[in-house]
């Protein structure tokens, strides 16, 4: 069976460390402001650009940029750019729907990945597409039968793309549903006039509704509030069944999470595609992957239409479904190679010696642990307070200004 690759949202520095860390094949981000997560997320500068493309070649890994809005008349200058330095910084591919970007992206041999909001559903039209990309991002609306006809056909009938190679397959496996085909949704530019084909969402759909007909002023009964407001993607428990339709790429959403999330959820699903892989998949570890994946922000969990629903599962409300939460304690302040001990100024919330940690910088990444032992002024302590500066072993390197949390059980429900 091929290698699997996994790809990794990437909205910011630490995110970038994480996914790395965390054993991605891929990332892919936004740059300037034409790409889907214009508001949602950190998108790069054409300067920062080039060191995110440098560091995907440093840990051996693709990068792609999201190019993937409508363009306009007066966008052909930036995009064009954008394409330009991604060529000559070595980015690996640009994701696109805009017939424009595909275009100019052909002309100068730049490879793109045909972007989901394409709504490519079926073999004829990856056909098409396979003149322009080497990867086709195929809609969130197939089941597991459509994708495996489409990834047959492809290998059947050899369908290569402009690389020479035969066409990949890429699905996304976790995050964010929308409501709208393959989001191409134009709720907030009908009701803000903020398009969210121009990266401009408001989430018009994860707000409550009411049905009410002007007439009579009967208001009709839902038994969901939040009827437009589907429970994130999480394709892990049926992911062995989705590796067998074919398909090469696994594209995780998230662009607009924390550091922490990306270093989670890309850390199981490498460890679950490695398990289909290596034939040591079972329900056992599925029940262990889910209850780190609930850990992290999540609106709740569905197979979305992979399994043959009509419609997805409903959030219910627009909160944070997570079972944990992070909390700030500190700043890095040193680290001490030899001895492999990172000091740390609390400054906001206390720590107690067992509680679980997340240190996350621009270089580092996330690294996570457990604080086994902990020093203040060199004496053994049980609990660090605010002022105090103490000291733990970490396993791996830390940058002074690095960020340290504490990963507490949450409570309640943080819409």
């Amino acid at each position: 069976m091929k290698k699997i690759e996994i790809m990794a949202p990437v909205g910011s520095f630490e995110a970038l460390g994480a996914a790395i860390e965390a054993g991605c094949n891929s990332v892919y981000f936004g740059v300037q402001q034409l790409n889907m997560r214009t508001r949602a997320a950190h998108n790069f500068t054409l300067e920062e650009l080039v060191e995110v493309a440098q560091r995907c070649k440093d840990a051996g890994i693709r990068s792609y940029i999201t190019l993937n809005v409508l363009l306009y008349e007066h966008d052909m200058s930036m995009m064009r750019q954008i394409i330009d330095t991604a060529k000559k910084a070595g980015i690996s591919a640009i994701i696109v729907q805009d017939m424009a970007a595909i275009q100019y992206a052909r002309e100068i041999n730049m490879p793109i990945q045909a972007s989901t909001q394409l709504s490519i559903s079926n073999f004829e039209t990856v056909k098409f597409y396979a003149q322009f990309a080497d990867t086709i991002v195929l809609a969130r609306e197939l089941d597991l039968s459509m994708m495996k006809r489409i990834c047959d056909g492809i290998e059947k009938e050899q369908i290569r793309g402009p690389s020479g190679e035969l066409v990949r397959v890429e699905v996304f496996v976790h995050g964010a549903l929308c409501i709208a085909q393959s989001g191409r949704c134009h709720m907030s530019l009908l009701q803000n006039n903020t398009s969210a084909q121009r990266g401009a969402c408001l989430q018009e759909c994860r707000r409550k509704y009411r049905i009410i007909d002007d007439e009579t002023g009967k208001e009709m009964t839902v038994d969901n509030e939040y009827v437009m407001s589907p429970k994130d993607l999480c394709a892990l428990p049926f992911i062995d069944k989705l590796i067998e339709t074919g398909v090469s790429v696994l594209k995780i959403e998230g662009r607009g999470r924390s550091p922490l999330y990306v270093s989670t959820v890309v850390r199981v699903y490498r460890e679950a595609a490695d398990a289909v892989l290596d034939g040591t998949f079972s329900q056992e570890k599925v029940d262990e992957w889910m209850k780190r994946l609930e850990k992290v922000y999540n609106r709740g969990f569905t197979d979305g239409y992979y399994l043959g629903r009509k419609l997805p599962e409903w959030s219910g409300d627009p909160g944070n479904h997570a079972t944990h939460e992070r909390i700030f304690v500190g700043n890095v302040v040193h680290y001490y190679p030899r001895v492999g001990v990172a000091e740390i100024e609390v400054q906001a919330t206390n720590l107690e010696k067992g509680e679980e940690y997340a240190i996350m910088g621009k270089i580092t990444g996330v690294l996570e642990d457990t604080v086994n032992e902990m020093k203040v002024e060199d004496a053994p302590v049980e609990k660090a307070k605010q002022g105090d500066v103490l000291t733990i072993p970490v396993r791996r390197l830390v940058h002074r200004n690095d960020k340290m949390y504490v990963i507490r059980k949450r409570s309640t429900r943080v819409a």
